[in-house]
């Protein structure tokens, strides 16, 4: 439901325009001037404001000014008994989005405000679209949720062992509250999945889910993508830029590896759940926001705590309401649904649809204990899919991708060899010559390059990396005359 700021030093107008819009079903805040608007804003930001033109201390105007300070974004609508062209004209050129000449009509007015918060709505998301196609590129940590399409909420996690009905019962749970979350587990247990099943699953599924990898940044830069700057606050800072908490403004704010954050991080992480408000780097100005907040860790954070590593009182704040993932040697029984499920989705994404695991394969992934957990197996299942030819994947091809004699702890013996790999680089020739690991890795990389025509989004994805990961390889081994130039 939208929240909108009414700002007239005339209670009777401010009254009735509130009482028009909850008939719309709006909430309303009031303020009866400029001064008491700017705190109203910095509590809680309200969706659009709707502001008179003639008033004590702040006018209309100066209000849309100060604002504008504030946030770029927030829809202002003016209302004003002197509708001259020249008012209207200043009032669009110092960012309001609309004005209403009085007196309105009733229709008017919620018609006016429906379309400043849409217009408000669509800036901003767009800027959470942009965060995400950048994030495609290897370019940022911020992801979003909404709009995804395939499984939500629950259906995302897949697994019917009993450790994972137990953690489909918390979700479920923890769904339905506003508490903060924080999401337990080893690397690779699917974190994340949990972290966008509980978001789709709330009462804030219609609202972005942003996440932000708090170990892949140093303190200045988490600092900024958090809580955003001004322009002006450090070199390079040519523009404001609003940080994750108030792009996730009523929504969800995924903390990845929230261990990692830096003390001075961690203190003003606190300050916002506990009063939702916090100031950008390089301003004073206080903002007040309405996110709540995931954090995961792999992590035991109460024995970090207890050793001075990590905030107490901020990991309290954060342990609201706890959510612990199994290893994926610990509900083995769920590999035999995980991994076909992973070659199915491998394959459609690649055009490459009926390709699938045989049985002896799966059995083979089943014995196996997975130290990577869901992820490791996600990676060879998409690998096995780019890399196998016909539609059947058999136990020979991914048998050498597993490490350790859990591969054939269930009596399973498979011979590492098979056909030709696409473009001619063989699995046999990997991994039945004793050969560096590093020439191994390069070759498969290369192979994958080439299966998908040099495209680096494409093959960092089916290979579980970075494409900043694959560029910095293909760098350094063509400096080395490793690999073609042309790659």
């Amino acid at each position: 439901m939208s929240t909108v700021l009414v700002v007239d030093d005339k209670e009777l107008l401010r009254d009735s325009v509130g009482t028009t819009l909850q008939r719309a079903g709006f909430v309303v805040v009031s303020a009866q001037d400029g001064n008491a608007a700017l705190d109203a804003i910095a509590r809680r930001r309200p969706d659009a404001v709707v502001t008179d033109l003639k008033m004590p201390g702040l006018s209309g105007l100066e209000l849309i000014e100060h604002i504008r300070r504030i946030d770029e974004d927030l829809p202002i609508v003016l209302m004003t008994a002197f509708g001259t062209v020249d008012t209207a004209v200043q009032a669009m050129r110092l960012g309001a989005f609309d004005y209403l000449t009085k007196p309105f009509e009733g229709d008017e007015l919620v018609v006016a405000v429906k379309r400043a918060i849409e217009h408000g709505r669509l800036k901003r998301d767009n800027e959470v679209l942009r965060l995400a196609a950048a994030e495609s590129e290897g370019a940022s940590t911020a992801r979003d949720a909404v709009g995804t399409v395939g499984p939500r909420g629950l259906d995302r996690i897949i697994g019917q062992s009993p450790a994972m009905l137990g953690v489909k019962e918390r979700v479920r749970a923890v769904a339905a509250s506003q508490g903060t979350v924080l999401i337990s587990g080893e690397s690779g247990t699917g974190k994340e999945v949990v972290a966008r099943a509980i978001h789709e699953m709330s009462g804030r599924s219609g609202e972005p889910f942003l996440a932000v990898n708090c170990a892949a940044m140093s303190e200045s830069l988490l600092e900024s993508e958090l809580f955003g700057h001004e322009k002006g606050a450090f070199t390079g800072a040519e523009r404001l830029r609003k940080g994750r908490f108030e792009l996730a403004h009523g929504g969800t704010l995924l903390l990845d590896e929230i261990s990692e954050v830096r003390p001075q991080i961690q203190a003003k992480l606190l300050r916002v759940l506990q009063e939702r408000s916090f100031e950008r780097v390089g301003s004073s100005t206080t903002i007040g926001v309405d996110v709540r907040v995931i954090a995961t860790t792999n992590r035991d954070l109460a024995i970090e705590a207890a050793r001075g590593n990590f905030r107490q009182d901020l990991f309290f704040r954060l342990n609201v309401l706890p959510v612990h993932l199994p290893p994926l040697r610990e509900r083995i029984d769920d590999v035999t649904r995980l991994a076909p499920h992973f070659v199915k989705q491998a394959a459609q994404r690649e055009g490459r649809a009926g390709k699938a695991l045989s049985h002896e394969a799966v059995g083979l992934m089943a014995s196996y204990s997975w130290p990577g957990n869901v992820r490791e197996l996600q990676n060879l299942c998409e690998r096995a899919v780019v890399l196998s030819n016909g539609d059947e994947i058999g136990p020979e091809l991914i048998a050498g991708w597993l490490n350790g004699p859990s591969a054939s702890s269930n009596g399973i013996h498979v011979e590492a060899k098979t056909a030709p790999i696409t473009n001619g680089v063989a699995i046999d020739h990997m991994f039945n010559e004793p050969r560096p690991l590093a020439e191994i890795e390069r070759e498969v990389i290369v192979a994958t390059l080439n299966r998908f025509n040099g495209h680096r989004v494409r093959t960092a994805r089916a290979l579980g990396i970075g494409v900043r990961t694959l560029g910095l390889k293909l760098k350094k081994w063509k400096e080395l005359h490793l690999v073609a130039e042309t790659l």
